[in-house]
């Protein structure tokens, strides 16, 4: 992997607008090349999504998908601009999926934001106590790919979609919204299990825009 500096990922960021991660894979990608990272940006929609992301989505839908013979089921609440987005086939579809991959990636969160402070310092804890007397900036790397991978398995829009793992769902969302010309925005879902009590992200925890 290349090791990509922190000030080309800030101005790739300032350029284009797209969240900092997709700037480094962006610019892992294009090997620290800005130019070629910037297409790999608005190949994905990443870009363009970005800069829907401060507008207001009040329409859209709520979807559910049950799966394993009734013992698994998702109820999803996911936000667009207009009405006439929200009714089409493609948002239609967008919502199924965002459901049925809630239901087999069980995430905690939507967005890596919502990860409680005490959370993340333990899993920093963990990742300092298997560095052990590392130099520190060895120690630091270790840490941030400890937190990514975190994120990675438990914030939704990190999460590897399910029917197309070379995306993370933030991408999944960002091509359907350059698609769509409308931001669109997860806000919240509960899954519930047969046994178990249900997970549910709070009322109030999302945000406007979709990839953050």
């Amino acid at each position: 992997m290349v090791d990509i500096r922190a000030d080309l990922v800030k101005q790739l960021r300032e350029k284009t607008g797209a969240p900092l991660m997709e700037c480094k894979t962006a610019l892992q990608e294009a090997r620290g090349d800005l130019t070629e990272a910037e297409v790999v940006l608005r190949k994905r929609g990443v870009a363009s999504a970005a800069k829907k992301a401060g507008r207001t989505a009040g329409e859209g839908s709520v979807g559910s998908y049950i799966h394993a013979g009734g013992k698994i089921g998702v109820l999803v609440e996911v936000n667009c601009e207009s009405d006439f987005v929200a009714r089409t086939p493609d948002f239609q579809q967008l919502v199924h999926d965002i459901a049925m991959h809630i239901a087999a990636a069980d995430p905690r969160y939507i967005r890596r934001e919502e990860v409680p402070a005490e959370v993340l310092e333990r899993e920093r804890e963990i990742a300092r106590a298997k560095a052990g007397a590392k130099p520190p900036n060895v120690i630091d790397r270790i840490v941030e790919g400890q937190l990514n991978k975190y994120y990675e398995e438990y914030c939704l829009l990190d999460q590897h979609f399910i029917k197309e793992p070379n995306l993370s769902v933030s991408q999944l969302i960002a091509g359907r919204i350059a698609k769509m010309g409308e931001n669109i925005v997860v806000r919240r879902f509960s899954r519930f299990k047969v046994g178990e009590h249900a997970a549910a992200t709070p009322a109030g925890a999302a945000a406007e825009g979709a990839v953050k």
